[in-house]
């Protein structure tokens, strides 16, 4: 394995859309949500595991959940673990990345990877990635993995292309473009040079690096007023100092809608974010009615194209349910729609006030 490289999953999301089984004390990248016995960052721990050694993988999260992070990669040193002070989105603590790194390895490389994303064709997934490392290690540019869209969704953002770049295997990025309605998601299916932004970026230190003091220089400017440091024994706590300072912002904002050097590889690596319930529900087995359930004792009458979620302990009957999400945990039970899972987040929101 190159000991250049690196790879940072990103693990510090609440993950509210998938409420009550998700919550800020224990958010979805900790938990079993597709009943398999393994948690969704160990899932991703161990997918990394085939391209960097264990102490070259870092896991980005917020403090509060370092013991978490702990639990379930018990493998990791302590120091291998980058706790924010402070939620300021992606920007910030992939900036503090470059930085931790940079100062341990100045010709180092790294995939920044979500850690509560599901892969199913892993042999490719890791192709994809080498091939991601090897470009940005050679060439002076930012990758993205670009997912081959499969429906005209209108859940992600795009990545859009030139369509005269397709027969090639590295594509220059035209543009970024937000959630699109379902009319204008199909025309991106149908022009073919358009794919789904999956958040998974590889780059060298030195580029973005560079790339944060040309298009988000403030941040740097902030986290970058002692270099001396990082890699040292106080860089946390000069971190815990400096970090709430820095502005809230996504790399996608921050770096790659400004950036001249974007560059996507299209892949097709069988891809689910499980973003929300209705996305887990169609990455699962159905029975002949397509309902999906997760939990060994639930019984279903009468019920269509719904998704249950029950822990084993207590038994579960439902009849007469359509196109619903159930999912029933120690402290909530959610009954609701799936025509209206959006809402779900906003439901959430307003519990915690």
């Amino acid at each position: 394995m190159n000991k250049n490289r690196y790879i940072a999953i990103m693990a510090g999301g609440i993950g509210s859309r998938f409420w009550p089984a998700s919550t800020s004390q224990r958010p979805k990248q900790f938990l079993d949500i597709l009943g398999i016995g393994k948690s969704l960052i160990r899932m991703t721990f161990e997918r990394c595991l085939k391209l960097v050694p264990a102490e070259n993988v870092l896991v980005l999260t917020n403090e509060r959940y370092r013991d978490l992070v702990k639990e379930h990669l018990p493998e990791l040193n302590d120091q291998n673990i980058l706790g924010e002070p402070s939620m300021n989105n992606t920007a910030p603590c992939i900036a503090w990345t470059a930085l931790h790194l940079n100062a341990k390895n100045e010709n180092a490389s790294f995939a920044v990877l979500p850690s509560d994303h599901v892969i199913l064709k892993e042999d490719q997934y890791v192709q994809k990635l080498e091939q991601a490392f090897a470009f940005s290690e050679n060439e002076n540019g930012l990758v993205t993995l670009g997912i081959q869209p499969s429906r005209p969704d209108t859940g992600y953002g795009y990545i859009e292309t030139n369509p005269d770049q397709e027969s090639e295997s590295i594509l220059k990025v035209k543009s970024f473009k937000e959630k699109p309605n379902r009319a204008l998601a199909q025309q991106y299916l149908d022009a073919g040079c358009f794919y789904w932004n999956a958040g998974m970026f590889i780059w060298s230190v030195k580029n973005i690096l560079d790339s944060f003091a040309q298009n988000a220089p403030q941040i740097l400017e902030v986290l970058n007023a002692k270099p001396e440091k990082f890699g040292a024994a106080g860089e946390i706590e000069y971190i815990n100092e400096v970090y709430p300072n820095t502005e809230n912002i996504s790399v996608d904002y921050a770096i790659l809608e400004r950036a001249q050097n974007v560059y996507t590889i299209p892949s097709d690596i069988g891809w689910s974010d499980l973003g929300t319930w209705s996305s887990l529900y169609d990455f699962i087995d159905k029975d002949n009615n397509s309902c999906a359930v997760i939990g060994d004792k639930t019984f279903l009458q009468d019920t269509q194209n719904t998704i249950v979620h029950s822990d084993s302990k207590k038994v579960v009957v439902i009849k007469g349910l359509s196109d619903y999400i159930v999912v029933d945990e120690p402290d909530a039970l959610l009954i609701y729609p799936k025509t209206d899972e959006q809402e779900i987040k906003a439901v959430v929101k307003k519990l915690l006030q």
